[in-house]
């Protein structure tokens, strides 16, 4: 797995997989989205509007109270006036569903509208936005599902199934890698996820 410029921990279900916990771990830069700092008590910045967090982490405190954004994007915004762009998610689903769909496709957001190249990790698998042609390291058997943002042509190769330029979200789900690698050819913008598990 990539080396991210930074770690952004939301307050939703905090990982307990090795994958998630490593690139904490090796993280150069921790920020924590309110109330998550409970989780990650090294983070150097808490961004938010300071509802959720405990007094002793005021002091780290980077407090955003307009309300157009959610604290993910707040704390990608100051991700990004730091220069990091590198970014990796955690703590971003689970909990409320609608928080779960909403941050999700917040990742293409920030993809598409903010120049930032990031990955959202869970405990099951990561999501991955891209546009265009886009080859995806991968294992055989490992499970991939392409849920399509605007494409208009979407082709696979090394992929058990044929890809197209799905219409609805269920449509591209529950497909699967056949090598180490796989290759998109699209034209338009699209969302990969990828199981760490393979069947």
């Amino acid at each position: 797995m990539k080396k991210f410029d930074a770690v952004i921990v939301a307050n939703g279900i905090f990982p307990s997989h090795p994958v998630p916990l490593a690139i904490l771990q090796n993280a150069n830069h921790v920020v924590a989205c309110d109330g998550a700092v409970i989780h990650v008590p090294q983070a150097e910045a808490v961004v938010g509007d300071g509802d959720s967090v405990p007094a002793e982490y005021h002091s780290r405190l980077i407090q955003v109270d307009e309300q157009e954004d959610n604290d993910l994007t707040k704390a990608t915004r100051y991700c990004l006036a730091q220069g990091w762009h590198h970014i990796a998610y955690l703590g971003a689903t689970g909990l409320r569903e609608d928080h779960t769909l909403g941050n999700i496709s917040l990742l293409m957001r920030y993809y598409r509208e903010m120049d930032v190249e990031g990955v959202m990790f869970t405990d099951y698998g990561y999501f991955t936005p891209a546009y265009g042609n886009h080859t995806f390291d991968s294992k055989p058997k490992q499970q991939v599902s392409i849920f399509n943002f605007g494409c208009t042509h979407l082709l696979s190769e090394g992929l058990k199934w044929n890809s197209y330029a799905y219409r609805e979200l269920w449509q591209g789900t529950l497909n699967e890698a056949l090598t180490d690698h796989f290759t998109l050819r699209a034209e338009g913008y699209y969302m990969v996820y990828q199981t760490y598990d393979c069947k």
